[in-house]
């Protein structure tokens, strides 16, 4: 029987996180096989991974994509962005790696980007823009390194650089003049847009009503059940255009509204098809979890799903942590049992627990579990 309501029905929590994580992928020991194919396709399901330069451990974007597979490479995201080039580099609610085949969604924003002054960058003059560009198509690719002669200059913002160059590339690349070509650690190296991908002519921007859908079924695909808020992560003004686009799915049945548990509070959405999907034996893998990865990067979802307050305590005096610098969550089956905070000692070749906490007792097999997982971690944190 097919559920198709208008009123919203109420799903059980657990079954809503048991969706959640297998549209998270992480009901599967390897549900994208191996190699760069299998980084490549985690990243179109996913949507966006997130790149973050903390890395007392293993910087995120590889830390998410290891978590979906087993045996991932590092090279295996150098590939797919350098050499078959399927992801670039854009912003999402913040810096990530996106599929190249969604391009035409970001086109709209990196031409908004050209006009007026970005509240990181400032604003770049025509002079500035045309001799970088003309540089560029002159000496091939660059990173900052092939920029020793800047003289640097004082910070307009915090995340702003010293660098005039740097600024400029910057600018560029959000203009969507430029991309990032390869990175090496957190060096960028740019090159020109069109030479990078080799467009015997430039794909057509989306429009807005495209852009609203492609967020909607971005969600949809990589959440399973959504909220407006989930769906619109750090993009208030999206919001009521996709309320619209909803409200217009759930009159074509094509939405099912539904709150989560005793929470009549929050309306969330699902496809009526990832209802009917059976139920299923719950998960039970154990995976390490980012304070970036997308299921946890979003608290207030995180709490309302998995009951869980994650606290990310790097910009915390260290005296008032509870989890530690940089915690991980551990995701034990469908439950947060733990959270450890992780440090690599690269020189000494080992991984160092500075804090365990336990928020459930798992009891010495799910110790055991941990542990076990905590050496797969450890085998990935230091390329062995």
């Amino acid at each position: 029987m097919r559920v198709l309501a208008k009123a919203p029905i109420v799903l059980d929590p657990v079954r809503a996180r048991h969706l959640w994580i297998a549209a998270q992928r992480l009901d599967n020991p390897a549900p994208f096989g191996a190699g760069p194919e299998a980084t490549r396709a985690a990243i179109a399901h996913l949507g966006y991974v997130q790149i973050d330069t903390i890395n007392v451990i293993e910087r995120c974007h590889h830390h998410i994509l290891a978590a979906r597979i087993p045996d991932y490479q590092r090279s295996d995201l150098g590939h797919v962005q350098s050499i078959d080039k399927s992801v670039f580099e854009y912003w999402t609610h913040a810096l990530s790696y996106v599929p190249s085949a969604d391009l035409p969604y970001f086109l709209p924003a990196m031409k908004a980007q050209r006009t007026g002054l970005s509240r990181w960058f400032g604003s770049i003059t025509p002079a500035e823009s045309k001799a970088m560009l003309a540089r560029l198509r002159r000496d091939g690719p660059l990173s900052m390194r092939d920029f020793a002669d800047d003289e640097r200059v004082d910070k307009t913002h915090l995340w702003a650089s010293r660098k005039p160059s740097k600024r400029v590339l910057e600018a560029l690349f959000y203009q969507g003049h430029v991309t990032v070509s390869a990175r090496q650690g957190m060096l960028k190296t740019y090159d020109l847009m069109a030479r990078h991908f080799d467009w015997s002519a430039a794909p057509r921007p989306a429009t807005s009503r495209q852009i609203t859908a492609y967020l909607l079924d971005r969600a949809l695909r990589s959440q399973a059940i959504v909220s407006l808020d989930s769906i619109c992560h750090l993009n208030a003004p999206a919001k009521a255009a996709i309320r619209e686009l909803i409200d217009s799915r759930v009159r074509r049945k094509r939405l099912v509204p539904l709150t989560i548990g005793d929470n009549d509070k929050l309306i969330h959405w699902a496809e009526p098809a990832t209802l009917e999907m059976p139920a299923g034996e719950p998960p039970d893998l154990v995976h390490i979890l980012s304070p970036f990865d997308p299921l946890i990067i979003q608290r207030k979802r995180l709490k309302l799903f998995f009951d869980y307050d994650h606290l990310f305590e790097a910009y915390l005096p260290a005296a008032r942590r509870k989890l530690g610098y940089f915690a991980l969550p551990v995701l034990m089956g469908d439950t947060i049992v733990a959270a450890l905070d992780l440090k690599t000692d690269r020189a000494a070749g080992k991984l160092l627990v500075q804090n365990w906490v336990n928020l459930v007792d798992t009891g010495a097999q799910g110790r055991a579990a941990i542990e076990a997982a905590l050496s797969r971690f450890e085998r990935f944190q230091l390329g062995a």
